[in-house]
């Protein structure tokens, strides 16, 4: 028995459910931590922490009727199985909530949904990085993998630690920004002045003659670090943006390093926590002394597990433990966390095929499949991007894997549209190869259809 399960169990017996310190305290006893690290991590103090723990340590032995309580806990719990009478509650539980609960996947994954499933030990990592002085963190994934959900989660735990956080998007700045270095560097420190609620002095401290890096180094220096008392955790999204401009984006990131660098020797520089976030592998040429991607946590978030699966389906109040149902979906869509929570989205959502999984697969690679309107924007993609559209028409319809040049191998892999093994390519699902083999018969097929010709074949939403 998993402590999901405990606590599934647990807010289904209970008319009431269980509360947020309930479920902490859970948690943590779970994992050996002691009433004074559990009151520290969740701002309580420790006298009601104990107090509720008390009424816990009752409610499970009056559910499991034995005497349970902090020091046997895991030991009585978790290596027994869970009962049929117990699997049906949690079913039930789960088809209930579900029913109230139900969330089309589109965007980061709320803090409050039941639907965010953790990838350990990603989330740990981050934590545990971000707790430390100066660090950097680099979360790496094509579109669609979780890495909003993820720093959602990050700039919550920070915000919990007393920390100010700064979420920047890239994909917000006009064209104009990405001009010259100078102008994106005001633009960040202007951008970063006014989420930490700090009226912008640019003119104070930007001197031509020092160049706009030093600039920008003085400015969070001497302005922004020494304006505020607590850690600042600096979120960079859509990295990708300034990849575009290799001249610019190598002293840009040239500049993170050095800030990086600066941490170790300089105490101030120790309240910056940044976090780089990018769906691409980094193309840039770098001088590995000069890229802050050789530094810092690396995090390339990984597809579900099959037990993640089965344990999202259970969410959605479907009960695939012991079934072909996982091996099947995953069979057509790989682990892919959206590809998945669309497909459980279908089968118990109004409207939907009523459960009927096989329906959903033999139509997945179709365009009256659930996965068009996703699929087709990589087609929007690859009609702008012909040297792709050639190289993946390879991939996908090849028997063997393929050997391609390593930059557009990388730019596939990126999308998220192939594996990568060393040098060569597999598609990234059996869902691709399908879908794409019937969309992209040839490249002398790769026109605009007359339903999309509105749209810009640059489209970057994939």
């Amino acid at each position: 028995m998993t402590i999901d399960q405990v606590v599934l169990l647990l807010k289904a017996s209970q008319v009431n459910g269980l509360t947020t310190l309930q479920e902490i305290i859970l948690r943590c006893a779970w994992e050996g931590k002691t009433y004074t690290s559990i009151a520290f991590e969740a701002h309580y103090g420790e006298e009601r922490v104990r107090k509720v723990a008390a009424h816990l340590w009752q409610l499970l032995s009056d559910f499991w009727r034995e005497p349970i309580h902090k020091s046997n806990f895991y030991q009585t719990l978790s290596s027994r199985p869970l009962s049929k009478t117990h699997q049906q509650l949690i079913k039930e539980f789960n088809r209930a909530a579900t029913a109230i609960s139900l969330e089309f996947p589109n965007g980061p994954v709320s803090l409050s949904s039941r639907f965010y499933i953790p990838r350990p030990p990603v989330e740990e990592l981050a934590y545990a990085e971000i707790a430390t002085p100066g660090s950097v963190i680099c979360i790496q994934a094509p579109k669609k993998m979780g890495k909003s959900s993820l720093i959602l989660r990050l700039i919550a735990r920070a915000t919990n630690e007393g920390f100010r956080t700064v979420s920047l998007d890239f994909q917000q700045a006009d064209q104009a920004v990405f001009s010259s270095l100078d102008k994106f560097l005001r633009w960040l420190c202007a951008n970063v002045s006014r989420e930490l609620q700090l009226e912008p002095k640019l003119n104070d401290y930007w001197d031509e003659d020092m160049g706009s890096k030093v600039s920008c180094t003085i400015y969070f220096q001497k302005y922004l670090l020494a304006a505020v008392k607590s850690p600042v955790v600096l979120v960079l999204n859509e990295v990708d943006w300034v990849f575009e401009y290799p001249e610019m984006a190598g002293e840009f990131l040239s500049l993170i390093r050095s800030w990086y660098e600066q941490s170790k020797m300089v105490e101030i520089w120790q309240k910056l926590r940044l976090v780089l976030v990018y769906a691409q592998e980094i193309l840039v040429p770098l001088n590995l002394t000069k890229s802050p991607f050789s530094l810092g946590l690396l995090i390339k978030l990984p597809n579900f597990t099959k037990e993640q699966v089965e344990e999202l389906a259970q969410r959605h109040g479907l009960h695939w433990e012991n079934s072909q149902n996982t091996e099947s979906l995953m069979a057509m869509v790989g682990g892919h966390p959206y590809l998945i929570r669309l497909a459980l989205y279908h089968l118990v959502g109004r409207g939907g095929l009523a459960g009927n999984l096989q329906a959903v697969l033999v139509q997945a690679a179709t365009t009256a499949g659930i996965y068009h309107e996703y699929l087709r924007q990589y087609v929007l993609v690859l009609q702008g991007e012909p040297e792709l559209a050639t190289a993946f028409s390879e991939v996908i319809t090849a028997s063997n894997d393929v050997k391609l040049e390593p930059l557009i191998a990388y730019k596939l892999h990126s999308m998220g549209l192939v594996h990568l093994e060393g040098d060569r390519c597999t598609p990234a699902c059996e869902l691709y190869r399908l879908y794409f083999r019937s969309q992209l018969h040839t490249v002398k097929d790769l026109t605009i259809p007359k339903e999309l010709g509105s749209l810009h074949c640059s489209d970057r939403s994939v």
